[in-house]
């Protein structure tokens, strides 16, 4: 089922997002929602707060991007109550977009390299250190989690320049190929 995508106003995605357990009610047929609402808004990954549920639950699909970067064919996984217990490597500024902020794209500055916990789809438990892409992918998801957007990294004249644009969102009038809200 398509689930609308909340966009920049709306409050759940500034709240910090509550962490679930496997008797979570449709636990199975929500990440099987977020995966095609995702899929169908052309993103690469969705966070729960971004389908108006302010609980910790990330799905990312890098397996749409495998023709450019064969290193992620097969690459799709839900993460369930994820926490970052650290971050470093270089700090790299790359162009991020949000399915929750259409239109905006800003070079956003992340550390390269993650360690994180979280459950699998089957609850079970996992720690890894990722790196590169996939690590930036799952701190933007993550950053929905804590009640952060990606514009929230960039420079206050950055973020000025972008306000008219936020503003637009906020009124209802931003242009979007998916359902929103």
């Amino acid at each position: 089922m398509i689930l609308p995508i909340y966009l920049y106003g709306e409050p759940v995605l500034r709240k910090v997002a509550q962490p679930i357990d496997k008797n979570y009610p449709n636990l199975s047929e929500l990440i099987a929602s977020m995966f095609e609402t995702m899929h169908q808004a052309d993103g690469i990954g969705l966070a729960a707060p971004q389908t108006g549920l302010s609980i910790r639950l990330i799905v990312i699909d890098l397996d749409r991007i495998s023709e450019d970067k064969p290193e992620f064919k097969g690459l799709r996984k839900a993460l369930i109550n994820p926490q970052i217990l650290s971050r470093d490597g270089d700090e790299e500024y790359v162009e991020e977009g949000c399915l929750s902020l259409p239109g905006i794209h800003e070079e956003v500055p992340r550390k390269s390299r993650i360690h994180i916990t979280y459950l699998d789809e089957a609850f079970l438990p996992h720690d890894e250190v990722i790196e590169g892409y996939l690590a930036r992918v799952i701190q933007h998801e993550y950053d929905h989690l804590e009640g952060k957007l990606f514009i929230d990294h960039i420079s206050p004249l950055r973020r000025q320049l972008i306000k008219s644009k936020l503003v637009t969102i906020t009124k209802g009038k931003a242009s979007c190929h998916y359902k929103v809200k």
